[in-house]
């Protein structure tokens, strides 16, 4: 069992697989993309096999796998049959834009990997397109609604972006009301590979949740695990559910049971903080799976209470990663 220094225990896994995206959402990097790693720099497939089974070892038992768009990987799927037979791995998820996935859908049935998390960011296509700098919007919408009919528990991630798509939450909420989906309203995080510089955001948690609830006020709030990054609420005469996440604001802090490894190998246990390890040189030096273990627990035993206390370690900078190099 992982436990960190605040006494917080630690089994949950945001495992990137790619830092690469074929979308270029303004919120996330520049239209021209940043510096993305070379494959060298990047964990093979056998390394990713090596750093989830240890870490399942170690305690985790539910995995995410994130990007970049982890579906640009093509060997993706060959990484997720073989966590399947995973031991003591009591879940696998997905955090997808959805572009890709479609031919896989009927695999990831098979493997029992239901639950998936789709980007997006608006419901009106033109907003999409805007936000995205792309033209994918016909092809995530059909996957979303084919994830939803399969059975998977789908959960959407709706940023909301100041000037851009905010006149879109009432409209997704409208959109989504017949469908057994969650729709998660999150506040816009700085990591956006230095295309945008803020201190404050006009959409925090509680103008969104007040500008959802002026149009719905019969609303009643759901009960959520204390792991849980979202406050959840269901509407009334609504199948779906949706929820609203402080990831700017940081409230959740305290009951934190995640730990990140980015695509290159990093180990971060606060996506505000530096890294603490990297588990890509460590197995390349030497290939020693103790010392691997060793270095994971020391940067989980010497983890930020909360992540303004994390957001210290970084000089000004720090906003300049690129959310797609972290791992979300």
């Amino acid at each position: 069992m992982l436990i960190d220094n605040h006494g917080r225990k630690i089994n949950y896994l945001r495992l990137a697989v790619t830092d690469r995206c074929n979308l270029r959402c303004n919120y996330c990097m520049p239209a021209e993309g940043i510096n993305f790693a070379k494959k060298d720099d990047l964990l093979t497939t056998e390394e990713l096999k090596r750093v989830s089974k240890l870490l399942v070892g170690m305690g985790i038992d539910k995995i995410r796998l994130t990007g970049g768009e982890p579906f640009v990987r093509k060997d993706l799927m060959e990484l997720l049959r073989f966590m399947a037979g995973l031991n003591g791995l009591h879940e696998i998820s997905l955090t997808t834009n959805a572009t890709l996935i479609g031919p896989h859908i009927d695999e990831l049935k098979r493997l029992g990997i239901k639950n998936i998390n789709v980007s997006l960011d608006a419901i009106n296509k033109a907003t999409f397109e805007r936000i995205t700098r792309r033209k994918n919007y016909d092809v995530v919408y059909e996957n979303l609604l084919r994830l939803i009919d399969e059975g998977f528990n789908v959960r959407v991630n709706f940023i909301v972006l100041e000037g851009q798509n905010e006149q879109d939450i009432i409209p997704i909420l409208e959109r989504m009301k017949a469908y057994h989906v969650g729709i998660r309203f999150l506040e816009e995080m700085p990591f956006n590979g230095g295309s945008k510089s803020f201190q404050k955001i006009k959409w925090d948690h509680k103008a969104i949740f007040n500008h959802i609830t002026s149009h719905y006020p019969d609303y009643i709030k759901l009960e959520s695990p204390a792991t849980s990054t979202s406050i959840n609420y269901g509407i009334n005469g609504h199948k779906s559910t949706f929820g609203i996440i402080p990831s700017f604001s940081r409230t959740f802090c305290g009951s934190c049971n995640r730990l990140r490894v980015t695509a290159k190998g990093d180990v971060i246990t606060c996506l505000y903080g530096k890294p603490k390890a990297n588990v890509r040189e460590l197995i390349r030096s030497n290939g020693d799976q103790e010392q691997v273990a060793v270095a994971i627990k020391t940067a989980i035993g010497s983890r930020a209470k909360t992540g303004f206390e994390a957001q210290q370690e970084h000089e000004s900078k720090v906003f300049e990663n690129s959310m797609t190099s972290i791992g979300g």
